[in-house]
């Protein structure tokens, strides 16, 4: 059965960290509504009027995998583990923050002035918050293509069938089984997706037009698509359309959001507080 849509978002302007402008879908709550997802914003900061972009200077995290994904400019990251890097266009990425890690995120604008791309937060079992923190650092280079009759869609994680073994995406071992695409349709293209039902699904259209769900109601860029359960994701461009698509296993535990803190209960919440006044939140890896 094709998934029909159940709710429309338009994004919101947010600033965040120091200064930065964001369209932002939706952000942590205790409804848990899209489990087990739990933000999802799009850089925004793109007028050279706003001025410099200072960022997101060191700050915590904890119970949570935050996913960066560049499609232009780029982020210089650093963090408490002595990790430092780039994330350039097309880069992704993917940082389990488990049981703590403080980081650093600054994002510069690319040749043309402007910087895109996304933040994604997936939600961490409890079985797995306190985990050791890791990163999955995976390189445009890396990040392979599937091709299908009008199609093109970049597999960051997940899998993507019509070849003997499939095309694979490089993120691999996380807890929600997710599906990362980003998927280009040009006109007249359909795109058929398979989902387990009792998966959550996301599309975030970012450029063109294009018809979803099993309506085939028409939707243009800018807009978060949040769909019913069924088994498949059907789209029909309308002159070409740009996505995301996400989907994962719902988590079905109850969160205690705090900041860039998800946890289960408030008195993780807590501790977590309590660790960082006293200097014992980082601990020896």
């Amino acid at each position: 059965m094709s998934r029909s849509i159940s709710k429309i978002i338009e994004p919101q302007y947010v600033i965040e960290g120091a200064g930065v402008l964001l369209r932002r879908s939706f952000g942590p709550q205790r409804s848990n509504e899209y489990d087990p997802f739990l933000l999802f914003d799009h850089f925004a900061f793109n007028d050279p009027k706003e001025g410099p972009i200072v960022g997101f200077p060191m700050h915590p995290h904890r119970g949570i995998e935050t996913v960066t994904y560049m499609l232009e400019g780029s982020v210089h990251h650093r963090d408490s583990l002595g990790n430092a890097g780039l994330i350039g266009p097309g880069d992704v990425q993917w940082m389990t923050s488990g049981r703590g890690i403080m980081h650093e995120e600054l994002p510069r604008r690319g040749p043309s002035g402007v910087i895109a791309g996304f933040q994604l937060w997936v939600n961490l079992p409890a079985a797995l918050k306190m985990s050791k923190p890791r990163y999955q650092e995976v390189s445009a280079a890396t990040i392979p293509f599937a091709k299908r009759d009008g199609a093109t869609i970049r597999v960051v994680a997940g899998e993507v069938a019509g070849t003997p073994d499939g095309v694979r995406g490089p993120v691999t071992e996380i807890a929600a089984n997710p599906v990362y695409l980003d998927v280009t349709l040009e006109g007249n293209a359909e795109f058929v997706y398979p989902v387990p039902r009792e998966h959550q699904a996301l599309a975030y259209v970012f450029e063109g037009k294009g018809c979803f769900g099993a309506e085939q109601q028409a939707i243009e860029a800018v807009r978060l698509i949040v769909f019913d359960e069924g088994d498949r994701i059907e789209v029909q461009s309308d002159g070409g359309v740009r996505f995301m698509l996400m989907a994962g296993a719902r988590i079905r535990e109850p969160i205690a959001p705090y900041g860039p803190f998800v946890m289960n209960t408030q008195q993780e919440i807590q501790q977590a507080l309590t660790e960082l006044r006293n200097g014992t939140f980082i601990r020896e890896q």
